[in-house]
């Protein structure tokens, strides 16, 4: 049996009956224009911090300059990065996982084969830099919300791809093995 040709750029269906493998299409994390503030002030902290070293009053004063400094980079700078990281969305051929937490995790799953609707959201500075917010729900487990993702309408795209790629290959799979009748 020779493999279907693939149309559009979609991947190749596997042969009926066979285990598709999963694969991992795209990896994302939130549009990284909330890290602006952190930057900024991660540049403005490394600026004062060299024009008041040395100009103070005391030598105790300088140290005391470092470690103010050291706080303000840690708590503006370090931690949103730090949470930035912590929550990613992972889309599989089979499925959309969310993780977020550091130190504890949590994750969300929502299938392409159960089929769901996909609800874009774009505000207007959302729309300048190409993001946008994506609900899934299929009406059975709780909306998985993609806040701020980049390339929204790419991801949008290629989530209902999926759902419909999913849903051809399970009907196509329980059509070739739920006849039960062979003619002789």
């Amino acid at each position: 049996m020779t493999q279907p040709t693939s149309y559009g750029g979609r991947p190749r269906t596997p042969a009926p009956g066979a285990a598709a493998p999963e694969l991992r299409i795209a990896r994302i994390r939130s549009h990284a224009r909330r890290l602006v503030w952190s930057a900024l002030v991660l540049i403005a902290v490394a600026g004062a911090t060299t024009y008041f070293y040395d100009n103070l009053p005391a030598p105790f004063e300088n140290w005391m300059l470092v470690s103010a400094a050291a706080a303000v980079v840690l708590l503006l700078v370090v931690l949103p990065y730090i949470v930035w990281l912590s929550h990613s969305w992972t889309i599989t051929t089979r499925r959309v996982i969310e993780r977020s937490g550091f130190f504890g995790s949590r994750r969300q799953e929502i299938s392409h084969v159960r089929g769901y609707s996909i609800q874009m959201r774009r505000g207007v500075l959302q729309r300048l830099w190409g993001a946008g917010t994506l609900t899934l729900s299929n009406g059975v487990e709780p909306p998985l919300r993609m806040k701020n993702v980049p390339q929204a309408v790419l991801l949008h795209e290629t989530l209902v791809d999926q759902v419909e790629v999913n849903q051809i290959l399970a009907h196509r799979d329980s059509q070739a093995f739920g006849s039960g009748s062979v003619d002789v």
